[in-house]
């Protein structure tokens, strides 16, 4: 898979390292001379060229990339550059940085992103996660198709715990992708039974979010015993 990534920092490259180390295609771009620093990440591809600019996308070939990153610090940066690799060159998919959540709301499928991450709110819900049971957290947001990576644990009172998979009526245009069950990682089946203390993961629309977490935690009679 060929991935390039707009912005030479330390996201940018972290991310790029991770992508190399993984067996793929990487090119960083970025405008600013003391962000090339080649022996950071000797692996990949870089070019100097302001990658907002169609003469600087061409020269890096976009057309060819599978997935485009735009991982600059600038919002206003990432949103052109998730447009016009979606526009101009078809990227099938396109990654964008948050850096201020104001802007998050922008970061959607107009402007050609895929996928918003926004590290201040990844960070929150990674706490959130930690020490949440029974709260339904949102960890990213998929704009393509207006869906979200959401997280509950469940609880102990959970209604649901001990219930098999396939008996569970799921809300609309939600999916149970993943069960952490301690050291183990589940691919979910029918017959897998539902226990207190999982980590259930799911892509679910916003809207049956709310829906989502009702289902999943502590039954109302116990709640307000």
């Amino acid at each position: 898979m060929r991935v390039a990534i707009a912005g030479a920092g330390a996201v940018g490259r972290s991310i790029a390292g991770e992508l190399l180390e993984n067996g793929h295609e990487v090119l960083l771009i970025d405008k600013a001379p003391t962000a090339i620093s080649v022996e950071r990440v000797p692996q990949a591809e870089w070019l100097l060229a302001d990658a907002c600019e169609i003469t600087s996308l061409d020269e890096a070939a976009l057309q060819r990339c599978n997935v485009v990153i735009a991982a600059t610090g600038d919002d206003k940066v990432n949103l052109v550059v998730s447009l016009l690799a979606k526009t101009e060159y078809g990227v099938p998919r396109v990654v964008a940085r948050v850096n201020n959540p104001n802007n998050e709301w922008l970061f959607n499928e107009a402007w050609g992103v895929d996928v918003a991450v926004s590290t201040p709110r990844l960070m929150s819900a990674l706490v959130e996660e930690a020490v949440s049971v029974g709260d339904l957290v949102r960890l990213l947001r998929f704009s393509h198709g207006d869906a979200n990576l959401v997280e509950l644990t469940l609880p102990d009172e959970s209604a649901l715990a001990g219930t098999q998979v396939g008996d569970v009526e799921w809300p609309e245009d939600t999916s149970l992708v993943t069960i952490i069950r301690g050291t183990r990682v589940l691919t979910p089946t029918r017959d897998d039974s539902l226990e207190a203390g999982d980590e259930l993961l799911f892509v679910a629309a916003p809207a049956r979010e709310e829906q989502l977490e009702d289902l999943l935690s502590v039954r109302r009679e116990d709640a307000t015993s």
